[in-house]
């Protein structure tokens, strides 16, 4: 308040203060304190200020040492004795850095001379073979000396008065600047006058109208302050939703425009049996390495399975059947019981499936969006963990070109229009097709995802009738949010790795349609 008191009371007297900066001086006070209140004056309009701005030349931290000890060439002749010294001593006399600077300027200005010894002169030949050994014996060697007998420190001079606030030449603050001894400085000030709302004393308004304020009468006399309409509030802390939610709710979107109900995905655990058994996957397949699986130690195996459906799985594994020759090995009950963290959603598939082979068929369009498990190294595009997108549709009749038109349809409402399809090997599907989509951004071709008709050892052994085909696809969470977010490294999407901020403030994602 005295401040606020020092200005109003100021211009109460006076028609303006034309700058701040000499204000303060005057009234001894600081400067950056003084702004802070004509800034607070001039926002309830009881003075008016215009800035004022001032460029002004100020020393460097080398130009103040050298406006105090004198300039480095200037030094460097004091140190030179009148009968003259070896450059090598020379050397020892003064600062590296100095001896430097100042040894260029004073040959530059002529003050000084190097006379070369005789010794030196008829050494040249050998000089250039020795390379800077001999350039150093000739600098021992060598005499400087003095070629006037005073100098005129004008550096110094110069920048001592840049320091007292004097006018300097143009030519000499280029020469200055260039020797990187000054930089520019810019003040910020302000000239200040009485505002619309000016008054002598500034009178603190009311934020509230209170019941003591009633009763005593004395709300006629309070200044209420102005009400401001655009003045944001408190930001709300609340929940957010991660990238990965984003697209997944997309996704499980266009499942659902397409006609298909989700399975449940709730059993991160699955046996064996369901997770590869079932899916006609042999057991000395390399998937099923603990190296590539993650197997439970507690508990180690399941405790019920479907038996008569168990028996169907080992004979098709063993001798085959429905036109297969099997693998032709001794299937061991053991390794099935073995439980796992899933190592992909089509273990819940093959449990659908199976279940709605106990039933009178029906056609089925099934989808699922959920965790899986890899024994994976972690790198920025590969995780132990992430989220794998599937679906299958049940029917009868179904040929490999209905999987290419839903493929079509499904990519095309993610806004990847542009598909290709390269033959690819599953233990479960035949045929299986790669699915490649072409990346504007990127102008090349990217793999997307993993498709294929269900085999008739999956499905026969199951009870599905002979007619009754699946076609079935899938692809990951992560790498088309990555793609959506521009996000380069998996980590930083998923995992403790994730930055709070990127889920705050990420936009919203809608995939074309």
């Amino acid at each position: 308040m005295a401040l606020e008191d020092a200005v109003l009371g100021y211009l109460d007297k006076n028609e303006e203060i034309s700058d701040s900066g000499k204000f303060a001086d005057e009234q001894g006070l600081s400067h950056d304190e003084i702004v802070n209140v004509i800034k607070s004056l001039n926002g309830f309009r009881l003075v008016d200020a215009q800035d004022i701005k001032k460029e002004k030349w100020v020393l460097t931290q080398e130009g103040s040492q050298y406006a105090e000890a004198g300039s480095p060439e200037v030094q460097l002749f004091l140190a030179i004795p009148n009968e003259g010294i070896t450059q090598e001593d020379l050397q020892k006399k003064l600062d590296p850095s100095l001896f430097k600077i100042g040894w260029q300027q004073a040959i530059k200005n002529k003050w000084i001379e190097v006379i070369k010894s005789r010794d030196s002169g008829k050494s040249q030949d050998a000089g250039k073979l020795q390379g800077s050994g001999k350039k150093s014996q000739d600098s021992a060697k060598s005499q400087v000396s003095r070629k006037v007998e005073n100098v005129e420190d004008r550096v110094k001079d110069l920048l001592i008065k840049i320091q007292n606030g004097e006018d300097v030449g143009s030519e000499d603050i280029d020469a200055l600047k260039r020797r990187k001894l000054i930089v520019q400085q810019t003040w910020k000030g302000y000239s200040v006058k009485k505002g619309p709302k000016y008054a002598p004393k500034r009178k603190k308004a009311a934020t509230d109208l209170t019941r003591e304020n009633i009763q005593r009468g004395d709300w006629r006399e309070l200044e209420f302050k102005e009400y401001n309409f655009s003045a944001k509030g408190q930001p709300v802390e609340g929940g957010h939703l991660h990238p990965l939610l984003k697209v997944r709710r997309q996704v499980q979107m266009i499942f659902l425009q397409m006609g298909f109900e989700e399975m449940p995905t709730n059993n991160f655990v699955e046996s064996s049996f369901w997770n590869f058994d079932a899916l006609f996957q042999p057991q000395q397949h390399p998937a099923r390495d603990s190296h590539d699986t993650f197997f439970l130690k507690e508990p180690s195996t399941t405790r019920t399975l479907p038996e008569d459906y168990v028996q169907r799985v080992k004979q098709i594994h063993e001798s085959g059947g429905y036109g297969s020759r099997g693998y032709g090995y001794e299937w061991k009950r053991e390794e099935a019981d073995k439980n796992l963290l899933r190592t992909h959603t089509t273990a819940v598939s093959s449990r659908m499936l199976y279940a709605l082979a106990q039933q009178p068929f029906a056609p089925k369009k099934y989808y699922s969006i959920d965790r899986v498990f890899r024994n994976e190294a972690v790198d920025r595009t590969h995780l132990a963990e992430f989220h794998q997108i599937e679906g299958l549709i049940c029917d009868r009749g179904l040929t490999l070109g209905d999987l290419i038109g839903v493929l079509h349809d499904f990519f095309s409402r993610l806004g990847m229009s542009k598909l290709r399809f390269k033959p690819a090997y599953n233990p479960y599907t035949e045929p299986s097709m790669e699915i490649f989509s072409y990346h504007e951004g990127l102008q090349k071709w990217v793999e997307i995802g993993n498709s294929g008709m269900f085999r008739p050892e999956m499905l026969r052994p199951m009870g599905l009738p002979e007619d009754v085909h699946v076609i079935a696809w899938g692809l990951s969470l992560e790498r088309p949010t990555m793609i959506l977010y521009g996000i380069d490294n998996i980590r930083s999407l998923f995992g403790h790795k994730v930055d709070l901020d990127l889920i705050k403030t990420n936009p919203i994602c809608r995939l074309g349609l």
